[in-house]
């Protein structure tokens, strides 16, 4: 596999397939979209809400939620905002998210079911590690969309006029709700 994805590399390089992709590392529209990483939103959340690339930054994660107010996501956005000039930032939810629903202590066993040994589980929740909250997912899209979107606007760090608006995509039509 990583042989092929090498000499797709080389020949995309060799053919100057790259040239159509070229833009600056400001957004064009200002515009961050927090989304999940779901595989059926890769080509089609950007298609479906009108983008091309370079008009927006793009940050996925599993069910587009912010799991932290200081960790990566929360970061990612700050750092969009004060350096690459966004004003404006979607949180994408989907339905049929893989996040809705999750089962952690499920998980934990497919953990120990893959080499995992139960005592590096139990000494990382020694540490502080809680997986009931690290490894949670949702009941309800609409309301992680609401969560991650009060998440943003009650930050400290996040500046009173940045914009955040929730929309909820349907993964198959691209269809979106304005939340």
């Amino acid at each position: 596999m990583i042989r092929d994805i090498l000499k797709s590399n080389q020949e995309f390089v060799e053919e100057k397939q790259y040239e159509q992709f070229m833009t600056s590392k400001l957004p064009n529209k200002r515009i961050a979209i927090l989304t999940c990483m779901d595989t059926r939103l890769t080509e089609l959340l950007p298609a479906a809400l009108g983008m091309r690339n370079g008009d927006v930054k793009m940050i996925k994660n599993a069910g587009a939620v912010i799991s932290s107010p200081f960790g990566s996501v929360m970061r990612s956005l700050i750092i969009a905002i004060y350096n690459l000039e966004v004003d404006t930032i979607l949180v994408v939810g989907h339905r049929d998210c893989g996040m809705q629903n999750i089962d952690n202590q499920a998980i934990q066993e497919k953990m120990q079911q893959r080499g995992i040994h139960k005592e590096t589980i139990d000494l990382i929740k020694f540490c502080g590690v809680d997986f009931d909250v690290w490894l949670r997912g949702f009941d309800c899209v609409e309301s992680s969309v609401k969560a991650t979107m009060r998440n943003i606007l009650e930050h400290p760090l996040i500046p009173g006029d940045i914009q955040v608006y929730g929309m909820i995509m349907d993964p198959v039509t691209g269809k979106v709700d304005m939340m």
